[in-house]
């Protein structure tokens, strides 16, 4: 999934001449599950155009508009790389294609703006972050998620360095690479690398992980400020490197905070059940959250629960497909959350057992 940066999500919540459509389709990554999504998809945005169509507030020239949008995101949908869900956006004059690595109900709406909740869960879910993979003639930046980076051109990523009266290799070469990072130019040329880096976590502020030789770290530390917010991972050759060897550089250092960030989040939960401050379970955790009262919430990796809300003020369990169930409520919870300031992190699965997968900590 691309990074839904804050500037992005203002964008897709923006509201649209009616109508704008979603349509969510659950999909697959391997064989056989995979073998109906292309004709599960085709269905849906079949049933958007059935919608749109006997729709009266749709006119026909908006009509025609929109179903052209739809039709061009399937044809820009390759589902060989399919991952857990697909969500289409359409609207007069646009279309957009998110894949994302977290499951979606099946569903088409129509309305003044998209229904971007889905989107929102499954990037808290992704726990994107970047690496900055930093030479003396090279600095490149990595999207990294959960399991996975890919070489990133925001900004002026990646920055190369001219090679006239440079050559850093020769200097590897005859064990001179400290004095490479002493070089008023090699600095110069990380200082402006510190200062796009730096823009670009202003935009989209994210988890940052620094990687060169220890010379370079050490010359980025003097000239910039990026030291403060950054992992230093001490690993050479990565702004010329492969996805896969960026990821196994990261990947100890990543799986060691998350393994830090459970037994911190553990120990946040079980200090506020001592005073009072603490909701488990979907229907507790729904309420307070409808409240803007959780300040952390915690929910298992996979927990996904169907829920019907016709009976009053609670919440109640509900077969998948009912046509008056919201199989989405977690990914509704989790964007309530992230709306009213809470923090939000998923846990491996098993974690909150005893608050039956999801569970908050309450601002009062």
């Amino acid at each position: 999934m691309d990074a839904l940066s804050p500037s992005t999500l203002a964008e897709l919540r923006r509201p649209r001449p009616y109508p704008a459509v979603s349509v969510l389709a659950p999909t697959h990554r391997r064989e056989p599950d995979n073998a109906q999504d292309r004709v599960r998809l085709r269905n849906a945005l079949a049933d958007a155009k059935k919608q749109l169509e006997s729709d009266p507030a749709v006119s026909r020239e908006r009509r025609i508009d929109i179903e052209t949008q739809l039709d061009q995101a399937l044809g820009e949908i390759d589902l060989t790389y399919s991952e857990d869900g697909l969500v289409i956006f359409a609207a007069p004059g646009e279309h957009q294609v998110w894949s994302l690595a977290r499951s979606v109900p099946e569903r088409v709406v129509l309305a003044d703006t998209f229904l971007t909740r889905n989107l929102v869960a499954a990037q808290a879910a992704e726990r994107s972050f970047w690496v900055l993979a930093v030479s003396a003639d090279r600095v490149a930046l990595w999207d990294g998620g959960s399991g996975h980076v890919t070489e990133d051109h925001a900004g002026s990523f990646p920055m190369t360095r001219d090679r006239e009266n440079f050559d850093a290799e020769r200097r590897e070469r005859i064990g001179d690479t400290p004095s490479t990072f002493r070089d008023e130019g090699t600095r110069h040329f990380l200082r402006e690398a510190d200062t796009a880096m730096s823009r670009i976590l202003r935009q989209d502020p994210r988890p940052l992980y620094v990687t060169g030789e220890r010379a370079a770290l050490s010359a980025l530390e003097e000239v910039g400020g990026l030291t403060g917010q950054a992992v230093h991972i001490p690993h050479g050759g990565l702004a010329h490197g492969t996805p896969d060897a960026v990821w196994q550089a990261v990947r100890p250092v990543i799986a060691e905070e998350d393994r830090r960030n459970v037994e911190t989040v553990s120990r946040e939960l079980q200090a506020a059940r001592g005073r009072k401050a603490f909701a488990a379970g979907v229907d507790e955790v729904w309420q307070n959250a409808s409240d803007g009262r959780i300040r952390l919430l915690a929910v298992e990796e996979n927990y996904r629960v169907t829920v019907r809300d016709d009976t009053g003020d609670h919440l109640v369990p509900a077969e998948t497909g009912d046509l008056d169930s919201r199989e989405d409520i977690v990914d509704e919870i989790v964007e309530r959350c992230l709306d009213t300031g809470a923090e939000v992190r998923f846990v491996p699965d098993g974690t909150l057992a005893d608050a039956r997968g999801i569970a908050g900590v309450l601002r009062y």
